[in-house]
């Protein structure tokens, strides 16, 4: 993340601003990756009203998954971490569009530990970033590159946590995109299906019908992809989890991508052939627009997936 000075940050158990953040040379979990991580919005609401984080909880209880992974215990439950997520948007006035970001990680060696890679007697900590963040993804779509990267196998990674380590792999697989003049990258899995975007979860249209790969293909079963299933049900738009090869995304009508970061996000070209038309289909862009009325607290909050940032934050800050 960019340098965020003059904001507020949760570590080590307290709200500290950014610039007084330190972490030793020696902390385990940048050199040997062992950390998880989330990735949380909070969105803006018509008329000034305040934002509202979506899907807090779920993300918390996901955080929390990934962590009993790492045997990291980061002391508080997913509605307490729900709580401070809350108060650290209050304490910096955010009342806009803001990225979370959570992390878990090992710290240093207890006493008695020998030295190595360990995941036991090693201390744990904690830290929440929140930074102002809108739409990042290009207005007219994204053009990708089938990487020759491969998605991780389960047998290797725990790849339905969000973990630290394994992310090196997305990034080699996005510097070769971008590095040939696209914006992202699909990587396959060790059996030649397609797996996931670098930080986001693939969908293909044909015929009407949705699909997007199952748990079972080596992919992070994201919250978005969770959240567009759902609205798809409502809408009345069959979907399926089925596994998906290369010829399935550039015989599609459509291609999209969902992610916390890029919400719904048209596909309109992959390794230099156009998707469809060459640009945002009829379905995706009715996806795209549900999904911003439902994290925007457009239209009824039926699934109690919307948790309002309170003003108030000239007064946090002052009391703190």
């Amino acid at each position: 993340m960019r340098p965020l000075p003059g904001r507020w940050v949760y570590h080590d158990g307290e709200f500290t601003p950014f610039a007084e953040v330190r972490l030793p040379p020696t902390t385990q979990g940048l050199h040997y990756g062992t950390g998880v991580f989330e990735g949380i919005r909070a969105y803006a609401t018509p008329g000034g009203e305040g934002a509202h984080l979506f899907r807090v909880q779920d993300h918390y209880r996901r955080f929390l998954r990934s962590c009993r992974l790492l045997r990291i215990d980061p002391g508080l439950t997913a509605d307490e971490l729900a709580d401070v997520t809350v108060e650290l948007l209050r304490r910096n006035g955010d009342q806009g569009d803001v990225y979370v970001r959570p992390l878990a990680y090992k710290l240093g060696l207890l006493p008695g530990t020998p030295p190595g890679v360990n995941l036991g007697g090693v201390s744990d900590a904690v830290t929440i970033v929140a930074s102002r963040l809108g739409a990042y993804a290009p207005p007219g779509g994204l053009r990708c590159l089938i990487s020759s990267w491969r998605r991780p196998s389960r047998a290797a990674l725990p790849v339905q946590a969000k973990v630290t380590g394994a992310y090196v792999n997305n990034a080699l697989a996005v510097e070769d995109a971008r590095a040939a003049g696209f914006d992202d990258a699909i990587l396959l899995n060790e059996a030649g299906q397609v797996a996931e975007a670098s930080t986001a979860n693939v969908f293909v249209v044909r015929g009407g019908r949705l699909a997007t790969p199952p748990a079972d293909a080596d992919i992070l079963p994201g919250i978005t992809r969770d959240t567009v299933l759902t609205l798809a049900a409502e809408l009345g738009l069959p979907a399926a989890e089925s596994p998906l090869h290369p010829a399935d995304l550039l015989l599609a009508d459509e291609v999209f991508l969902t992610g916390t970061g890029i919400g719904v996000t048209p596909v309109i070209e992959i390794n230099g052939r156009p998707i469809g038309a060459g640009a945002p289909g009829p379905v995706t862009t009715h996806l795209a627009r549900r999904y911003g009325q439902t994290v925007r607290a457009e239209r009824e909050d039926t699934h109690g997936w919307l948790t309002p940032v309170q003003a108030g934050c000239e007064e946090a800050v002052a009391n703190a």
